[in-house]
């Protein structure tokens, strides 16, 4: 009896573990997918050393821009500079610009020139104004230096947008018209086609604009004497604004002077006559008054009883 049990019992253990390499067997293979012939396939999951460097790479390398986001390259910028110069003799430097401006394609626009300073415009294409800025600086000595940049790319395609759309707008326009057929259709028509092309001519001004602000820079140049320089430096502090406000009293004063003598031809003509006229109605009025003064004092006459 004690046999039957054994033998019963070892039976159902051999039966669990063959049930148990059956499951381990069913889930590798499930794990592991087949090939087409059969055969076993590498293991897709784990990570390849050569995939690993590949993606490795591909991350260090910079992500692309955005598609339809202008990238560094293609900004529009504004460019424009100040330079201050100090310089012996200014028309030299002057006329020294206009060399250095016409050798870089540019032009120069509003002057003003004097014996001891002058200031000038120059417009220049955008790619070479550090260049000139270079040139020019060496013409004198150079006191102040500045260059802004403004980025108009989001008005640009802001613009560029409107433009599309307006183009469109205009040739459904001119689509209606050649299909108008009444007199009051055909009128209407143009009327509206008429404000859309004006709308469309501005957008292509503003558009034109901004393109030669980009293209083109341009540099406000002053330049003054040395002697004009210095004695504007020395004009600093406690005896420079005591100097101003003397200068200031004289200015002053010398204006006042100004009005006087202007006012003076003004004062003979009409003023002697308006003070005679005043001193004899003055004069007439005090005549009068004693002779009422007089007649008021006279004893009056008794009463009649």
């Amino acid at each position: 009896m004690h046999k039957r049990w054994r033998w019963v019992a070892a039976a159902g253990i051999a039966l669990a573990l063959a049930g148990c390499s059956a499951n381990d067997s069913g889930e590798k293979s499930a794990a592991q997918p087949m090939s087409a012939d059969g055969q076993a396939a590498p293991n897709q999951g784990a990570p390849n050393k050569e995939n690993g460097d590949s993606a490795g790479k591909a991350g260090q390398q910079k992500a692309p821009v955005p598609v339809g986001q202008p990238g560094l390259a293609d900004r529009k910028l504004v460019r424009t500079a100040n330079l201050e110069l100090t310089a012996p003799n200014v028309g030299d430097v002057i006329s020294q610009v206009r060399v250095i401006t016409q050798g870089a394609a540019g032009y120069t626009g509003q002057e003003s020139t004097q014996e001891k300073r002058a200031s000038v415009n120059v417009v220049v294409p955008s790619d070479r104004l550090d260049g000139v800025l270079d040139q020019l600086g060496k013409l004198g000595k150079q006191v102040k230096r500045e260059v802004t940049a403004t980025d108009v790319t989001e008005q640009m395609v802001d613009v560029d947008s409107r433009l599309a759309t307006q183009r469109a707008s205009v040739e459904r326009i001119r689509a209606l018209l050649a299909r108008a057929t009444s007199v009051s259709e055909i009128a209407s028509v143009e009327s509206e086609l008429t404000s859309r092309e004006a709308e469309l001519e501005s957008l292509q001004k503003r558009r034109e604009s901004l393109a030669g602000s980009v293209a083109m820079s341009t540099i406000s140049l002053q330049v003054k004497a040395e002697t004009v320089a210095a004695k504007e430096e020395s004009q600093s502090g406690f005896f420079g604004g005591l100097a101003g406000g003397w200068d200031a009293f004289l200015t002053f004063g010398g204006g006042l002077l100004t009005v006087i003598g202007a006012m003076a031809p003004f004062l003979l003509v009409f003023g002697i006559p308006a003070a005679a006229l005043v001193w004899w109605l003055r004069k007439r009025r005090r005549s009068a008054t004693p002779a009422m003064a007089t007649a008021s004092d006279l004893p009056s006459a008794p009463p009649l009883d």
